[in-house]
């Protein structure tokens, strides 16, 4: 935007148009900062620029007409779908005007508002929402007390028309990138190369920013983007082997001036992707064969949901990525049969993990249990409340309150305190687990004590306690020990301390070598 005329005046306009509050002036400068931008700045040919207003924005309407001098023949009503944009059914909202940028007549398309196939000939490169009211839950719309406009410019649209071409693919955003990839694989001017290279933007990004493939929350988003392009590349570029990963170096070139995290994340980037590449292409390699047995067994074009799921469940070959090859072929899956088995499983999980208990029994009122095992591994106490517990894992247990514990719950991911109580006539109960639950100390036994109203002694079981917070330390040794080998990108994901033995999880793109 240097090159056109871009000043520190537009600038300091682009900060404050983001969510400025106009007051009085309102729609009348946000319009007109817009019209000079595009019209002065970029200097785009007036007769290139349609205009669309909401159906009942007549200010709008006017504003254009009258101030900015718009051929009437170029503004155009549309409805609430195109021209209105809310949070939701509730809270800010407003009309929205948008400029159109005509191709011209050799591109196919039909103007704003028109019936019929639109086409790519008239482009919306600016949106201005005017944020003029807050809707309430009966629909009712009421003027906010400092309307403000949100603008939006789609910057790689600007870049196309700026360099005369019709596609955001054709400009030097994607052109680059769209090169080397077809300079690695052949079908030049396929268009799986425009999806890798959107894709390898995208997916670098996200590793800069320290996001990592993973089955949940955002690290899967990074993983289906990143597998959508490994199966663009491996399904209609018929390449087998890793080729996502040699782009970052070019991405890098191009935009690392302006994003410095993907020089500094280079390496990590490349490496995340190289492995997330073989990893996937034998998945593909293998899903793809089973999954291709299963559409030559199948009698019609619906696919039967249970072998679907026998392939997303064992094999983890992903379920939309089996719907998206079955509508390439014409097929369809049966989600119906899907949706079944996978409910099937979910509750089987559920009724494992189903815990049945008793009301408690209360025999000692006490507003606080005191936990006391940090200073001792031994102490006199009282039952205050119990309970019977059945489940298909354990059986029938009993859980206990006292008064005070030296045994110290599960909780970080350290296993409970393990011991026993021992009562005035030298009877001993086995403590097998401790727990939390609502801020309550509970601890596990098979049975109850004869006469749960005497006091008694606990005590917890020393070796099992050393052991298990050594463990624990070694825990955060090994992360710290884990970001120095392998990068500060590794982050804890969770972790099972024991006394025999410890389990970390952490997240890192690919298996450790044996000298890591």
């Amino acid at each position: 935007l240097e090159n056109v005329g871009y000043t520190a005046r537009h600038h300091t306009f682009f900060e404050m148009l983001g969510n400025f509050s106009f007051g009085d002036y309102f729609k009348n400068d946000a319009i007109a900062f817009a019209w000079e931008f595009l019209t002065e700045v970029l200097k785009l040919p007036e007769d290139k620029l349609w205009i669309s207003v909401y159906k009942d924005d007549d200010e709008a309407a006017a504003i254009w007409k009258d101030e900015i001098g718009i051929n009437p023949d170029r503004i155009v009503r549309l409805g609430e779908e195109d021209n209105f944009w809310s949070m939701g059914d509730t809270g800010p909202c407003g009309p929205c005007s948008e400029i159109y940028y005509d191709h011209g007549d050799h591109i196919p398309g039909t103007p704003p508002g028109s019936d019929g196939d639109e086409g790519d000939r008239y482009v919306e490169i600016w949106n201005l929402v005017f944020m003029q009211f807050n809707r309430d839950s009966s629909g009712e719309m009421t003027p906010l007390p400092k309307p403000s406009v949100d603008t939006g410019m789609g910057l790689e649209r600007i870049a196309a028309v700026m360099q005369g071409v019709n596609s955001n693919y054709d400009t030097d955003f994607f052109k680059s990138l769209i090169d080397v990839s077809e300079s690695l694989l052949s079908n030049g001017g396929n268009v799986s190369h425009k999806v890798i290279a959107d894709h390898i933007r995208s997916t670098s990004f996200l590793i800069a920013d320290n996001v990592l493939p993973e089955n949940e929350g955002r690290g899967y988003v990074l993983r289906r983007i990143l597998r959508r392009a490994i199966r663009y590349g491996f399904t209609f570029l018929n390449t087998k082997e890793p080729f996502i990963y040699k782009l970052v170096n070019t991405l890098s070139k191009q935009m690392g001036e302006y994003f410095p995290e993907l020089k500094a994340q280079k390496q990590l980037i490349t490496n995340v992707i190289k492995e997330e590449e073989n990893s996937f292409l034998r998945t593909l390699d293998q899903g793809l064969v089973l999954l291709d047995g299963i559409i030559k067994n199948t009698t019609g074009t619906e696919v039967s949901g249970k072998k679907a799921f026998e392939l997303f469940d064992t094999y983890g070959f992903p379920i939309d990525l089996t719907g998206l090859i079955l509508s390439e072929k014409g097929m369809t899956l049966n989600e119906k049969d899907f949706n079944s088995e996978l409910e099937k499983q979910k509750t089987r999980s559920r009724a494992a993990a189903i815990v049945e208990t008793d009301d408690w029994v209360i025999i000692e009122e006490d507003a606080e249990e005191e936990f006391i095992g940090y200073d001792t591994l031994e102490a006199d106490v009282k039952i205050t409340r119990y309970r019977k517990v059945s489940s298909k894992k354990e059986g029938d247990q009993y859980q206990l309150v006292f008064n005070h514990t030296p045994f110290y719950p599960e909780g970080g991911g350290q296993v409970g305190d393990k011991g026993y109580l021992e009562d005035i006539h030298g009877d001993v109960l086995y403590v097998l687990n401790t727990k939390k639950e609502n801020n309550v100390i509970i601890h596990f036994t098979k049975n109850l004590p004869k006469n749960v109203r005497e006091p008694f002694t606990a005590v917890v079981d020393q070796k099992q306690r050393q052991r298990t917070s050594a463990n624990h330390s070694a825990t955060h040794l090994l992360h710290q020990a884990l970001r120095e080998v392998l990068g500060t990108h590794v982050a804890q994901k969770g972790s099972a301390v024991h006394s025999k033995h410890l389990r970390f999880d952490f997240s890192h793109f690919s298996k450790l070598t044996p000298e890591e």
